[in-house]
């Protein structure tokens, strides 16, 4: 990464708790006030620390998370497994062309962020989209990891107080909005305050274990299930032709790693598109594996009944689904603390390029910014995860908002690439990469007007 980037919220010297590029681009790095030239030595092939191995788990690393939760939901959305995982086969031919195309498009730019490359390839107006979406994405995200951990908290909390659950419990101390507020206060807020988030770097390998652990436990209950398991009715097609589209958000939000994934790109060895690519499919299959053995298992188990969080359809008392239960709220509460510090990153860069300052400049108010964009975001994030209590209903938005990262941005990077290049003849294969961006921008623009929509219309009518 050059050292002459400046980046919003820190100079260089708050990444210095490690040395690794890989190890920060697991966190996101922060992006750029200001274009700055690059340091020439960091041009050079080899400065990379991360092995093509290393690449290839900060990559699953960046793509599994509790997005997994909602994958049996989105299975049954779809109309059964061969429809949910035809899905999947299908989008993942675009999500690895993506996660290419940004890494083309950072080496012609010489960019080492997400949003650095939109900005630096397709002009102002998309790099401010860009950057308005990321902190759309990663708000709703944290709303999101609000809401698991109150599901899971309701569930030990009623194993521990032997209640029965549908009774519910009377206990004031007991209550979702209660456990949910006194957790994020605690734990949450404290974490997010920091300028650095350098105490968070293991947090990615304690992720990566409770995703496949859960993963574990849901595809032995399949396989040994327990008597009181009985799922409803097992759908084999979907029930309308768009149904199937409302499977989509979910995939898009479990498999969306494009943001971190350009600086993993940088932070290799030896950045060269064709190694990304063979780096990028291999990340994508082992993802594929986790999020089809997690729906399919937690689908045929539930059947139509599943629940969006599929945690929530087995009992309070099972001991290793408690401990799954346990694995994903520790997860939660140190991944919001990183999804926060990424928004308020870019809310910090759109700030800065507003009113024209430096971060040098700005050192004496950064501090005050920095607390009341902190605890506005956490206060807004935490009133709307206590009056938002399905978690689909967040996924199916902020998933439309992943399409875009999957699509539409590096669509249009790969468009505006090819169109500036300066050739006295377009050749066929020219012709078929322009053909491709735009039917990515077009597949993208419809997932997420078509999940968008179809959100609010639920919302509206439920």
């Amino acid at each position: 990464m050059a050292q002459g980037t400046g980046s919003i919220n820190s100079d260089y010297k708050d990444w210095e708790w490690s040395d690794d590029a890989g190890e920060r681009a697991r966190l996101l790095q922060s992006p750029s006030v200001e274009t700055v030239p690059k340091n020439s030595e960091s041009q050079g092939n080899g400065l990379g620390t991360t092995s093509v191995l290393g690449a290839v788990f900060i990559v699953v690393n960046a793509a599994l998370g509790a997005g997994l939760l909602n994958f049996p939901a989105a299975f049954s959305m779809a109309g059964g497994v061969a429809a949910g995982i035809t899905l999947q086969m299908c989008m993942l031919i675009f999500i690895i062309g993506g996660l290419v195309i940004l890494a083309y498009c950072s080496q012609a730019s010489n960019e080492r962020t997400y949003q650095e490359v939109v900005w630096a390839v397709c002009g102002k107006v998309p790099g401010v989209l860009c950057e308005v979406a990321i902190a759309v994405y990663t708000f709703g995200t944290c709303i999101a990891f609000l809401i698991i951990i109150g599901d899971q908290q309701d569930k030990i909390i009623a194993a521990l107080v032997k209640e029965p659950e549908e009774v519910g419990s009377s206990r004031w101390y007991t209550d979702r909005k209660f456990t949910i507020s006194i957790t994020a206060f605690l734990l949450i807020l404290p974490l997010s305050i920091p300028k650095e988030i350098g105490f968070q770097k293991y947090a990615s390998s304690l992720s990566v274990i409770g995703t496949w652990y859960v993963t574990a436990v849901i595809i032995i209950k399949y396989i040994w299930p327990d008597k009181e398991l009985v799922p409803v009715e097992i759908p084999t097609s979907p029930s309308t032709w768009t149904a199937v589209f409302n499977a989509m958000p979910t995939i898009c939000f479990g498999f969306q790693c494009h943001v971190s994934s350009v600086p993993v790109f940088n932070s290799m060895k030896q950045p060269e598109v064709k190694t990304w690519g063979a780096v990028v499919t291999a990340a994508m299959v082992i993802a594929l594996f986790v999020y089809t053995g997690t729906g399919i298992c937690g689908f045929l188990t539930f059947g139509a009944g599943v629940e969006q969080d599929v945690l929530m359809s087995y009992p309070s008392n099972d001991i290793p689904v408690a401990l799954a239960r346990a694995f994903i709220i520790l997860c939660v509460l140190t991944s919001y603390p990183i999804l926060h510090f990424c928004g308020r990153a870019v809310l910090e860069g759109l700030w800065l390029r507003y009113t024209g300052i430096t971060v040098e400049e700005d050192v004496v108010r950064e501090r005050r910014r920095r607390l009341l964009q902190t605890i506005s975001w956490f206060l807004l994030t935490l009133l709307l995860a206590l009056f938002i209590p399905d978690i689909g209903k967040v996924i199916s938005v902020i998933g439309g908002l992943a399409a875009c990262f999957i699509f539409v941005f590096p669509g249009l990077c790969l468009i505006q690439a090819k169109l500036s290049e300066i050739q006295e003849t377009r050749a066929i294969s020219w012709w078929a990469q322009v053909s491709y961006g735009v039917f990515m921008v077009t597949l993208g623009a419809f997932i997420f007007g078509q999940t968008t929509a179809n959100a609010i219309f639920v919302d509206l009518t439920a």
